[in-house]
């Protein structure tokens, strides 16, 4: 009889620690469950603003160096006023969705490029006064 009580109190024993380990493995995925999920939407929100970024770097290089060459004399291949422009570089086709305009008042240009839908990049505009 004895013998029967004192293996019912190891298993007793057993199960407690068990018990106890699941407890504490279930503490451990909370705790690190908690601790992931903040830097994984962090991560999300870093890409897309990166991605934003990029494009915003794209659209600025392109722009510079299409007012370079209207600059050193394409501008007069142009009539005065607002104007869609068609860009030079295979880059505008990754582009987001928007288009370039030109507007020339005589020997001023203003070279936009307007985005068609929000989308953080915002407007880009350069302006320059040719001789």
């Amino acid at each position: 009889m004895k013998i029967k009580l004192q293996n019912a109190n190891q298993r007793l024993l057993r199960r407690r620690r068990e018990g106890i380990l699941e407890m504490d493995l279930l503490m451990a995925m909370t705790i690190l469950t908690l601790a992931i999920l903040p830097l994984g939407f962090s991560f999300a929100r870093e890409r897309a603003s990166l991605r934003a970024e990029y494009m915003r770097s794209a659209v600025d290089e392109i722009v510079d160096g299409e007012m370079e060459i209207l600059a050193a004399g394409d501008w007069k291949n142009y009539p005065d006023g607002a104007q869609n422009y068609i860009v030079h570089g295979n880059t505008a086709a990754h582009l987001p969705v928007g288009h370039f305009e030109l507007t020339k008042n005589g020997n001023h240009l203003r070279l936009e490029w307007l985005p068609d839908h929000k989308q953080g990049i915002g407007t880009i505009t350069r302006e320059i006064t040719v001789k």
